[in-house]
């Protein structure tokens, strides 16, 4: 019962650390950001664990996050507001070619960045964004202006 509750209250520490943490894909973390996840698997696996090598204790620990994954994946689906907290909100960056500046800070997301997914989208000017919006999964969505 106590790996249980071990598993529990990590899967909750990670769930506020990364939802705490900027959004972002994975191709797009940076080296020290990935070194990070990479320690954060065996820091948890030691707190969870701590000596018990068993394998009902793997069992007990890996089923406990997928039922606390079930738990929050089914809540957000009944509800708009826990998946506004569970999963976040999109962010506009760009509004008719004009970068928000505010919302750039709250995301320590550097002009450049948006530029990037403009040119990605087939755009060479900051003028030509319509809209740029950071969605939920880290990705930034461009809607291109009318001309």
């Amino acid at each position: 019962m106590e790996l249980v509750v071990r598993a529990t209250v990590m899967f909750w520490v990670l769930f506020g650390l990364t939802r705490g943490m900027k959004k972002r894909t994975l191709g797009d973390l940076a080296p020290f950001e990935l070194l990070f996840l990479v320690v954060v698997g065996d820091l948890v696996q030691t707190g969870v664990t701590q000596e018990d090598y068993s394998l009902t204790g793997s069992v007990l620990a890996l089923s406990t996050f997928g039922f606390w994954v079930s738990v929050l994946t089914w809540v957000s689906w009944r509800s708009g507001r826990a998946r506004r907290i569970i999963e976040g909100v999109p962010l506009v960056l760009v509004a008719d070619g004009e970068p928000i500046e505010a919302a750039l800070a709250l995301e320590q997301m550097p002009v450049s960045e948006v530029l990037e997914a403009a040119r990605q989208a087939g755009l060479e000017r900051m003028e030509d964004v319509r809209l740029a919006v950071l969605e939920p999964s880290g990705r930034i969505s461009i809607i291109k202006r009318e001309s």
